[in-house]
């Protein structure tokens, strides 16, 4: 589930906060910066990139590191396809989700819990650009010289169950997201950083094929 909740906050670049972060303000003019994320996220058709995952464990000293391979096309299809140091892949298409995890293999509805709708229509905000409006969470928005700090504080039920906070980094020239922090309430950590990001390359349907 928590690979799940992960492709939420890939495409988010609106956020919110409790403490200020140190080196940031606040936005200096928020109304732009919305205008700004909607606009661009109005163009964006396809994302392709590489990410590395660490996940820092509570009852671990060391950090668990994975690899692998990140696409979304418009109208709601995704694909997170882990590689290193094992496989999982996850595809969202439309209304219907598919999870392989070695040898287990899932077919989920995303009309068939409220959690799974909620995922669907967060991940439509954040390419709509509408996720400000979004009633799931309470967003502020920081930034420096270089990039937008978000912060997302859940408000709802479901979300507030799986996470404390979430951060993340957006780059101020293209305004794509570059890292994503996650806090969870067990006291985990999870970072994904982005590399070799590529927007509006053809991406053929195949890729996000349910068989």
């Amino acid at each position: 589930m928590h690979k799940i909740m992960l492709v939420i906050f890939i495409l988010i670049s609106g956020i919110s906060g409790i403490a200020q972060p140190a080196g940031y303000a606040a936005v200096a003019d928020l109304p732009k910066f919305k205008e700004q994320f909607a606009m661009v996220a109005g163009k964006t058709e396809t994302i392709k990139s590489d990410f590395v995952q660490e996940k820092n464990l509570s009852m671990l000293s060391e950090k668990i590191v994975s690899k692998g391979k990140f696409w979304f096309k418009r109208e709601s299809m995704l694909r997170m396809e882990y590689n290193t140091p094992f496989e999982y892949l996850m595809i969202l298409n439309k209304d219907n989700m598919y999870i392989k995890d070695g040898q287990k293999e899932n077919k989920v509805s995303t009309k068939s819990s409220k959690l799974f709708n909620q995922i669907n229509k967060i991940i439509i905000d954040c390419v709509q650009g509408s996720v400000f409006s979004n009633p799931d969470f309470i967003a502020k928005a920081y930034e420096n010289k270089n990039t937008y700090l978000i912060e997302l504080s859940p408000a709802s039920k479901a979300l507030k169950e799986f996470f404390k906070t979430i951060d993340v980094i957006i780059d101020k020239s293209d305004y794509e997201a570059t890292t994503i922090e996650m806090d969870e309430n067990s006291g985990d950590n999870t970072i994904i950083r982005f590399t070799n990001r590529e927007i509006n390359t053809d991406i053929p349907d195949a890729i996000f094929a349910i068989k």
